[in-house]
């Protein structure tokens, strides 16, 4: 029953490095498995690597059955912080990735990560940092007030003081909340895959080709399947969809749902485990997952 595959390790775009390959042929032979309808989400990648094959991602993120979406931690836009951070790349090198993406890619999502009040970092360097969040208004903003951990480089520099690590984080939410990045979607007709319950109960959760959550009326025959809908209204972090009605739904699963009373894996218990159940115990699975989670690392 699954219809949704998430490509996630600690950077993504750091795949075969180590084995003499790269995520792009990754890529390709796992969208050539893939079905119709069925989606594939990537992870988590740092900018170096993935300069390397901005070419090849973005003919990849246009794929129909990838959503296009990418997780490209900044954590600030000061050069003299992230060197002070260790990162392997500059302020530069992460809006070439990102204005080369938004270029190739019509719509695509970019989610970021901010770290605010890293040792060291100065009224200006912060600027520096609002001043890329004002100009690409990412629609995914992680937000984060720097903590010294213990037994790290960094705990041992000169802090930013708490006041002001607290005050650069409140001003950087505010940023963020002052913008609705979804608004231009009200009237939209839209394909979405079902795949989840809302928080509340009262919605499924579906998403869009960019990975957009897209709140659905919560009927069964809604989950797990690709659903029309047109886009009535948006919110900071979401949009509702009204299902078309001529419109059926879909199933992209990459294989076929179990039947009721089916099991998944061994068919029975053969002797050997029967005599040994004290040492051993057998498990089966009768749910019906809707996404698959595979970590690189």
């Amino acid at each position: 029953g699954v219809c949704e595959i998430w490509l996630t390790s600690e950077d993504t775009g750091a795949y075969g490095r180590d084995i003499g390959t790269d995520l792009p042929t990754l890529l390709w032979r796992l969208v050539e498995e893939i079905p119709e309808g069925a989606m594939l989400r990537l992870g988590m990648t740092n900018p170096p690597y993935i300069l390397e094959h901005l070419e090849e991602m973005a003919k990849i993120l246009n794929h129909p059955r990838v959503y296009a979406f990418l997780h490209v931690p900044v954590q600030s836009a000061s050069d003299s912080v992230l060197m002070d951070m260790k990162r392997e790349y500059c302020i530069d090198d992460f809006k070439r990735v990102v204005d080369f993406l938004k270029e190739r890619v019509p719509g695509v999502t970019i989610a970021t990560d901010i770290i605010c009040g890293f040792p060291g970092e100065t009224d200006e360097d912060f600027q520096e940092t609002v001043d890329l969040v004002k100009c690409y208004r990412f629609p995914s903003l992680f937000i984060n007030q720097f903590y010294p951990r213990p037994g790290t480089p960094a705990a041992k520099m000169e802090q930013v003081p708490a006041n002001v690590k607290k005050q650069r984080t409140k001003e950087l939410s505010q940023l963020f909340h002052s913008y609705n990045p979804y608004d231009h979607e009200v009237g939209e007709r839209q394909h979405v895959l079902v795949t989840e319950e809302s928080f509340d109960g009262q919605y499924y959760v579906a998403h869009n080709k960019f990975y957009e959550q897209v709140l659905v009326p919560k009927k069964v025959e809604f989950k797990g399947k690709m659903v029309e809908v047109d886009i009535y209204e948006a919110g900071k972090h979401f949009l509702k969809g009204q299902p078309v009605e001529d419109s059926k739904p879909f199933t992209p699963s990459i294989t076929a749902p179990l039947q009721k009373g089916e099991v998944s894996g061994l068919t029975q218990v053969n002797t050997h485990t029967q005599k040994h159940a004290h040492l051993h115990r057998v498990v089966f699975y009768q749910v019906l997952p809707t996404r698959l989670s595979i970590n690189l690392t």
